[in-house]
């Protein structure tokens, strides 16, 4: 017997998030169906499909995979599916399949935000960039990169969304999330700087290593106060440099500047280059900010991201 039936978004785990551009008022606010139709199928299908998201809801992400290859069985083209095998996948940790059933579902429907998220994530948990699939699915699509450049700005991944930015035609798109993203780079480096006084300092051998070995002896001493301003000058006089960012967040948790230091830490992320035990800390020291914000699930998934070695 074949009935018809909707799946809603926020049952398979593609919970729209408002994002729709408003020009006017400088606002990103995209809007996604709240629903997606399946029509026409078979009750099988539906218990497959079903029982599969569950099973992945408790994490039995061997089961869900299981059934939704049952599911495709029966629809070999269906997207849905594809973005689902891609999630568990990902979740269990099967990056190379999970990146299989990603690109599939993105080319399925090029203009979908959260096929393309899921994506993104599976290639940089690889530590890879997402040029290396580009070629796999249909990049110059104007709407992908649109969403692209959406999901960089809501990682705070600047750089990388305004190159985006460039490459596409100029639109009423283009302009305000240029000028949002111009802002939130403004307002991180104001909210820091409380015109600290410039000095001629004397540039020795290893500047970068002496400031490090003064940043360790502050920690050491649990001097908090010092180790917010002279971390900061650090900042300013090595913007690459992570772990003067790390060391930033964690004095700003200490004294009390809990959601600074998530932005701070999260910045001193996109600047870790195969440096697992700074990598640790900075993910260490972010579960311990969410744990005092009560967002223990946030907590938890970046101590989930710790590698071991350290």
């Amino acid at each position: 017997m074949k009935i018809t039936f909707s799946i809603f978004i926020c049952i398979i785990g593609l919970v729209a998030i408002p994002a729709q551009i408003h020009a006017q008022e400088g606002e990103i606010d995209v809007e996604e169906s709240a629903e997606v139709f399946l029509e026409e199928y078979s009750d099988e299908f539906q218990e497959n499909f079903f029982e599969a998201l569950k099973q992945k809801g408790i994490e039995n992400y061997d089961r869900a995979i299981n059934l939704l290859l049952k599911c495709k069985d029966i629809d070999a083209n269906n997207e849905v599916v594809d973005a689902e095998l891609a999630k568990a996948y990902f979740a269990s940790k099967q990056y190379i399949s999970a990146q299989e059933y990603a690109v599939n579902a993105v080319i399925s429907s090029p203009d979908n935000r959260w096929y393309l998220e899921t994506l993104v994530n599976i290639v940089q948990k690889q530590g890879g960039t997402f040029e290396r699939v580009s070629t796999q699915i249909p990049y110059n699509n104007n709407k992908l990169k649109e969403n692209l450049a959406l999901i960089y700005y809501g990682q705070r991944k600047y750089t990388q969304a305004l190159n985006i930015l460039r490459s596409i035609k100029k639109s009423n798109f283009t302009e305000t999330l240029t000028s949002k993203i111009n802002v939130s780079v403004a307002r991180l480096m104001k909210r820091h700087q409380n015109k600290i006084e410039t000095a001629e300092v004397e540039i020795k051998s290893n500047p970068v290593g002496e400031l490090k070995s003064r940043m360790k002896d502050l920690i050491l001493e649990n001097d908090f106060l010092n180790l917010e301003k002279e971390s900061l000058e650090a900042m300013e006089s090595f913007p690459s440099q992570p772990y003067f960012y790390y060391v930033n967040g964690l004095a700003l948790h200490k004294n009390g500047k809990v959601k600074d230091a998530i932005e701070v830490l999260e910045i001193a992320l996109d600047y870790i280059f195969d440096d697992v035990d700074l990598a640790n800390k900075i993910y260490v020291e972010l579960a311990n900010v969410h744990n005092a914000l009560g967002n223990v699930s946030k907590a938890n998934n970046y101590l989930s991201k710790i590698k071991p070695g350290s």
